[in-house]
This record gives C-alpha cells, structure tokens and sequence, in this order.
C-alpha cells in the first residue's frame, strides 16, 4: 500500500463516575434479553482455537514463531501504513498541515497485516504500529470472510493512522438509502471485535485525511480548484471499520477498551452495534461516528460506554449517527465538545430509546424518535459546569439518581429505569433548581404541530393567545421568518399553548440547527415537576 499520514496525541483517559443508575448490562445474551432480541442473534464468544498474536516492539510472535513477512502469509508484518504525508498539493486530497506527517514517522510504524478469514487472540504492546484487517475486495461479498478480533491485554499506539482498523471483510448490510431502517441485524458482520474477560486494552490512534484516487481528479475551469474526485483513503477515527462492526465482551463482560483519538474514536462506515464490555473513549472529535447519510445504525445492545469528547479539534458529538441512533440496553454515558454546538447524541435520522441507562450532555438537541423508554431532557437557560453533581429527587425528597457531566453543557438527556412517570425536583449539589415544563429557546427545528396549525398563513392554532397588537398574518418588516425570529415587542411569556400542543415533541430537527428556531415558552417555573410516561423537555431557570 502506498504511504500516507497524520498525527496522533496520547491523551489522558478522563472518566466520569455515574452513580445510582442501575447496573450495567454485563454480556451479549443480556443485553439481547433486555432487548427483545435472542442471543442466537448475537456473534458467538469464539473458542480457544484462535491465532494467538503477541504484540512487541522486540519480535511478533503468532502462535508462538516469529511473525513473517511474507504477504501471502494469514499474518505477516510491514512497513506499509496508509497516512497522509507531508509536501502534497490540493491535487492529492484534503489535508492541511496539521494532518501531515514525515515519511519517516511512518517508516517507524509496523503494520500486523490480517489476510484470512478466523479469529485473532491479540495481546502485548506496540509503541507504533497498526493492525489492520484485510480480505481482498471480493470479501465484501463473501458471508464467509469474517474476522474476530479478540482484544485479551493489547496496548497500541499509531501516531499517523488509526491503530486498528479493518479494510475488506464481508458487509452484511446495505448502502441502499431507499430501503434504509433503524432495524439493523450486524450478526453475521464480517468485523467483529470481543473484550476479553478481565483485561484492560488501550488504543491511541490518529487518523488518515481524505486521499484522492489517482486519475480521477477533476479541476475548476481556472485549475485552482478540484471540482470532483473520487476517494482512495479517509479513515477518521483511532479505532475504524470500512464495513459494519460488531463490539462485544465476554460471559461476564468486565473486559475494558480503552481508545484515545486525536481526532474520532471509533467508527464504522455503514453500522456499527454494540452488544458488551466497558468502552471508555476520550477523542478530539465524535466520540462514536457511523457516517453514511440516511443509512447508518448505531445500535447499543448493552455494555457500559464512557465517552467525552475533549474539544481539542474545536467541536464533536459524544455519539454520532448519520443515520439512526437505537439504545436497547447497557449504560451510555456521553460527553459532547463543551464549547461548540454539538450533542452528547445525534443522529440524522432519529435517537430511540428503549432501555439501559443514558446520560447525554452537550450544546444542542437533536430530534428524539419513538422510545420504549421514560426520558427527561433539561435545557439549561445558562452553561452549566463540568464536574458539577446533579440529583433527581421524588416527591418525598429522596434520591431516584444522581449523575455528574463531564462536560460544560446546556442540554442534559437522562433515561433509565429509575427515571419514571411521577413528581420529581432536580438538584444541583445542595441547590434546589426551579424548573419549567416545556420546551424553550434556541431549539433546532421542527416538532409536529396541531392539526389546526395553519403555517401558510401564520394563524395562531386555535387556544393560542397571542399578546395584543400582534397579527399573524400581517408578519411585521422585522420578522425573519426563515430563523422564526420574533418581531420587536413579541413576548413569547405570555403565548398559552394550543391544546394538544406537545412541548416533548419541541426538539431538534434531524440534521441540527438548520431548520429555524422554536420560540415557544412554557409556562411558570416551579421547584417541582412532572415526569410523563411518554417523555418530557424541561427548561432549567
């Protein structure tokens, strides 16, 4: 493979400890139980026939002999990693400086090459190198290439690329955006990676820029600009897939994957499902990342995911689907970038929540879907702190649960089994903090409406009120409708609701901030509130 680069900074593993929410789902099995799903489903823990890989920076064995460099070997080693390297014109690909490395960064990489169908054991340290996966082109169509990657005590650093990734294996599903739907099944997968029981793995990657194919570069009229190119090479995350994954842990699904990213963390190109283990990820960018429009599924099954995004790329999503996003089970504690307008999770498509515990804390909302499960979102009228303590407390004044974002933030969503239908206070440390029920401010787009809102002509739905002197449909010079910007004078306090207005459904648009401004308000704060059955928004005063 030709050679390619960028760079990758060990960062810090930060984790938020979450009390009081229930325990984590700790396997497959239970985590398709929860889930409605059967274990049949899931991928089977694989025996103890697989290739046995110790990583060293002194001699890699596989099965105890020294691994070969013979390409045509199941396992053999080079010195070929794919990065983005320096001294390239806008001709090669996208990259800018920062994304850049000197071949001799590279040249330091070893690359564990993965060529046959089977399952890998891989244990021990490598300060710089990558293990990749590839079957050859045709595996994507082939049910039989399928890889196990089973990470038993693995320490990796890749300064230039993501420390492991998997290039060709079989695609169970489907880029057809035509018949695109949250219910994914990835268990016959051909990527597929399992935590062992009782080990801890590390692995800190970087990422590989958007590299054009040769000869498919297309310029402007004036040859300043590529006006089309096709892609040879863009892997974003420390941990990637270009085919769907499965994640899964162990019978008691106490092994611990560790991945610090300097730009994503872990993503897969079509769906990505996790069924087991503890994650925990601390990434520059999206924390999780599956990226084709209107298709991908991420799916959580169960397991424990801690996930912050640390801001150092300037944005990023804790979770992000370009797709669906569908949470059947597991803890999910998710941290967006604290200074840019991202979610703790997004998806395009659509969030589901139908069990497990989740915390979600970011700068927006996005849109959440039909769910199984009892959720509650806060809209803080002020950035909130990092690090600061949160309590839900009933109607006696005891304790539901308590959480603590590791991220400053506006938008908390809290979901879990603890968090049911009734009268609750929320609670900053010792501080009681007045809430109103309802959805409010700077919220992305468009919730359904009543059936009697007339938005060709600005009627106010019957039941609304709109404060004096105000006519909806003579809109005043100053009104933007495009950002649903309230004219001078209008004081969206005194708006009463329609009946049958659901404040719930007032929640980010697929696709973020795009689609305008909601301005409804609700209506007078109090130092207690009303969890519904079916979900609620609230605005912290």
């Amino acid at each position: 493979m030709k050679k390619i680069l960028s760079v990758c900074l060990t960062l810090t593993l930060l984790l938020t400890l979450f009390t009081g929410c229930g325990a984590a789902v700790s396997s497959a099995e239970e985590a398709a139980s929860q889930s409605g799903s059967t274990a049949a489903e899931l991928p089977e823990t694989p025996q103890d026939d697989s290739v046995m890989i110790v990583l060293s920076d002194e001699q890699i064995t596989v099965d105890g002999e020294p691994v070969s460099s013979d390409e045509s070997a199941a396992v053999y080693t080079a010195n070929d990693i794919v990065f983005y390297p320096t001294g390239q014109d806008f001709t090669f690909g996208e990259g800018e400086t920062a994304d850049a490395h000197e071949p001799s960064e590279a040249d330091a990489h070893t690359v564990i090459h993965i060529t046959r169908p089977g399952t890998y054991r891989l244990s021990g340290k490598l300060s710089a190198g990558q293990v990749a996966v590839d079957l050859g082109e045709e595996a994507q169509e082939d049910p039989a290439a399928t890889v196990t990657l089973i990470l038993d005590g693995v320490d990796i650093t890749c300064t230039v690329a993501p420390g492991v990734i998997f290039y060709n294996v079989y695609e169970c599903g489907s880029s057809d955006a035509e018949t695109a739907s949250k219910d994914v099944d990835t268990s016959k997968a051909g990527a597929n990676v399992i935590i062992a029981d009782g080990s801890v793995n590390t692995v800190n990657g970087a990422y590989v820029a958007r590299i054009y194919k040769p000869g498919t570069v297309e310029l402007s009229e004036d040859g300043t600009e590529v006006a089309d190119a096709k892609k040879l090479h863009k892997y974003d995350a420390a941990f990637y897939s270009k085919m769907s994954m499965n994640i899964s842990g162990g019978e008691k699904g106490d092994g611990v994957l560790n991945i610090h990213a300097k730009n994503e963390g872990l993503d897969s190109e079509l769906h990505l499902t996790v069924n087991g283990g503890k994650i925990n990820i601390v990434s520059g960018n999206d924390g999780i990342n599956t990226n084709e429009d209107g298709v991908s599924v991420t799916t959580i099954n169960g397991g424990s995911l801690n996930i912050l995004c640390d801001g150092s790329t300037g944005e990023g999503d804790g979770i992000d689907s370009n797709g669906w996003l569908v949470i059947n089970g597991g803890t999910v504690i998710s941290a967006a970038c604290a200074t840019s307008g991202d979610a703790g999770i997004d998806s395009d498509m659509g969030i589901h929540l139908n069990g497990g515990t989740v915390v979600a804390s970011g700068n927006m909302m996005d849109r959440i879907g039909e769910s199984d499960s009892t959720y509650a979102v806060f809209s803080f009228s002020q950035r909130q702190t990092g690090g600061s303590e949160y309590i839900l407390k009933n109607e006696s004044g005891e304790e539901v649960t308590r959480w603590t974002p590791a991220n400053d933030f506006t938008y908390l969503v809290v979901s879990g089994e603890k968090v049911v239908p009734g009268t609750f206070s929320l609670w900053q440390g010792e501080t009681r903090l007045s809430v109103a029920s309802g959805a409010g401010g700077m919220m992305g787009g468009r919730g359904p409406m009543p059936e009697n809102f007339d938005p060709e002509n600005m009627a106010p739905p019957e039941g609304m009120e709109p404060p004096e002197g105000f006519d909806f449909k003579e809109l005043p010079e100053n009104f933007d409708p495009e950002n649903m910007t309230p004219p001078e004078g209008f004081d969206p306090e005194t708006m009463t609701p329609p009946e049958g207005f659901d404040p719930a459904q007032m929640q980010g648009r697929p696709g973020g901030f795009g689609g305008g401004k909601g301005f409804f308000t609700a209506g007078e704060a109090s130092d207690s509130f009303s969890i519904a059955e079916d979900a609620n928004q609230f605005t912290v005063l």
